[in-house]
């Protein structure tokens, strides 16, 4: 007769190797900490199923009747493995440089495919695919943030809910950001792709009938492809004619030497994190 440590060792080993799977399945090399809860396989009627990983600020543990804004980054899986968004996030706020806030990752679909159907408001003609993301929208407005609200203690207002993304992600959240102000009022635009569909986002722009009340961070990179720096000049200059204005309520940042690429964007989160989410004494909403 076996023993009873050999008779267990095969649930011993599925445990460790489904824990291990919760684990890696997102973070790509990087592990988990206690602050992240994730959410497998969250079921949507608009877009493909994935995962979603919440970040929680240092003391929410702490302080159950506090609320915190939220900020929602596409291309989850990359901010969290590659730009580790929530690291620069803590040390921030543990150096009282930003306001306490919460992350939640959401991934890709998982292919590049996936990203150019979700990311993208219209069909270039370039491309065999895209021009699904009101639906990608729908998702996180009626399904993900609701969800998220729900079960955990967030400012559920837009003044405190943010979007960011960088490159198709900028552009998604641009767009995104100016059908729902109502529901998402800072926009981190990173390096956002103006290029797409003849630059549609440059059209939306200068048809916006009246100007939302978003507060937007927007970037690129100097050593960026031909003609980026200049495209996003026109989308800066084409924000400004709307209302928005410089080092207020839209921040311009050019990063020299920076090229299109996740470490160029990580280093910028540092100054769109103090931008959107400021330290700001005395503003502590609770239950």
């Amino acid at each position: 007769m076996r023993s009873l440590s050999a008779k267990l060792l095969p649930l011993v080993v599925f445990l460790f190797l489904s824990a291990l799977s919760s684990q890696t399945m997102f973070a790509q090399g990087r592990n988990l900490t206690p602050d992240h809860r994730v959410h497998e396989k969250f079921d949507s009627k608009f877009a493909k199923i994935r995962d979603l990983v919440v970040w929680l600020p240092p003391d929410y543990a702490k302080d159950i009747t506090r609320r915190y804004p939220t900020l929602y980054m596409h291309d989850g899986d990359s901010a969290f493995a590659n730009w580790r968004l929530d690291e620069t996030a803590a040390t921030l706020i543990l150096n009282n440089q930003i306001a306490p806030m919460i992350i939640v990752y959401v991934p890709n679909g998982g292919t590049s495919e996936d990203r150019f159907i979700d990311y993208t408001p219209t069909r270039d003609a370039n491309y065999k695919v895209g021009g699904k993301a009101d639906n990608y929208g729908r998702m996180l407005v009626e399904e993900v943030k609701p969800f998220i609200d729900s079960h955990y203690r967030t400012l559920t207002d837009a003044t405190n809910t943010g979007l960011g993304g960088a490159s198709l992600g900028g552009l998604v959240t641009l767009y995104l950001g100016l059908k729902h102000p109502e529901t998402f009022g800072r926009l981190a635009v990173l390096s956002p792709s103006i290029w797409w569909d003849r630059g549609m986002i440059l059209r939306a722009v200068k048809d916006l009938k009246t100007k939302p009340a978003l507060q937007i961070w927007l970037d690129v990179g100097t050593e960026e492809e031909t003609g980026r720096t200049d495209v996003t000049r026109l989308l800066r200059d084409a924000l400004v004619k709307k209302g928005w204005a410089l080092n207020t309520d839209l921040m311009y940042y050019e990063a020299k030497g920076a090229r299109h690429e996740e470490l160029a964007f990580a280093k910028r989160a540092v100054l769109f994190l103090k931008f959107l989410y400021p330290k700001t004494p005395g503003a502590v909403a609770r239950q």
